[in-house]
């Protein structure tokens, strides 16, 4: 390792990067492939902005996706709910897939992807309320022939899904309004709030999507959201309130647990 890494490397780990050898290398390529200013990009990292937007993408389920500034940064955690909606993807022929609360598109790229190496495609729409994930998921969704829509949830939508929907993804925010203040300062300071503030116990935004997905489902059709360990059970009493069939899948491995929602 040369004197000007080394000292990239113990500089990264001073400001707290866990993985400073390997954001080292990642920042230093990145400024050989795009021209930017190397120092600049780390003066920057070491300030707390996120890795993902210094790189332009985040690595998600295998894939590059592509990110920029305000907009939410996938979780690995987060792949776990891509293999979930796989294997209820997999009893449809070409199932309809929508992508609610969108973020940069990962969840429905990733799901594309992985349907697509089994021989399967998809109908795939998303929609966000901020523009710029919107701008972010078309740059990662229209080369696969998405649409991404822009506004509140499913307000956007396009009339004709309407109870269509075979498999909706809602990456919903799930922190408790008074936790974010306790989150790391990457996601806090830098990503959208909108993406993060669930309300007083994180589901709010949940429950609205609940409220209306049973119009937008098609029968049988699944709905899958990501939330805590200490949710789900309430999560899954939303579900059955509104006549789903609610069930949780965990991940060990990732610390994920998906609530999966099937219309009756």
């Amino acid at each position: 390792m040369s004197t000007e890494s080394t000292d990239l490397v113990v500089r990264l780990r001073a400001a707290g990067c866990v993985f400073a050898e390997e954001e080292a290398a990642l920042l230093t390529a990145a400024a050989a492939e795009t021209g930017a200013d190397l120092e600049s990009l780390v003066a920057q990292r070491v300030s707390g902005m996120p890795l993902e937007y210094l790189l332009g993408w985040a690595e998600f389920h295998g894939l590059r996706v592509a990110v920029a500034p305000g907009v939410f940064v996938p979780r690995q955690r987060t792949g776990f709910l891509v293999d979930e909606a796989a294997e209820l993807a997999r009893a449809y022929e070409r199932p309809v897939v929508v992508d609610l609360c969108c973020g940069s598109g990962a969840l429905g790229l990733a799901l594309a992807t992985t349907l697509a190496t089994a021989g399967l495609a998809i109908d795939l729409a998303a929609a966000d309320i901020e523009p710029a994930a919107v701008e972010c998921a078309r740059r990662n969704l229209t080369p696969i022939g998405a649409t991404v829509y822009e506004g509140d949830l499913f307000e956007p939508l396009p009339h004709e899904l309407r109870g269509r929907i075979d498999i909706l993804l809602a990456n919903t925010p799930y922190v408790p309004s008074e936790m974010i203040a306790q989150m790391p300062p990457e996601a806090r300071d830098y990503e959208p709030r909108s993406a993060l503030d669930g309300g007083t116990d994180g589901l709010d935004i949940f429950r609205r999507v609940v409220e209306d997905a049973t119009s937008w489902l098609a029968p049988g059709g699944h709905l899958l959201v990501e939330s805590s360990e200490a949710q789900a059970s309430i999560a899954t009493a939303v579900l059955t309130e509104h006549g789903f069939a609610a069930r949780v899948a965990e991940s060990e491995d990732l610390y994920a647990t998906v609530v999966i929602g099937t219309r009756h």
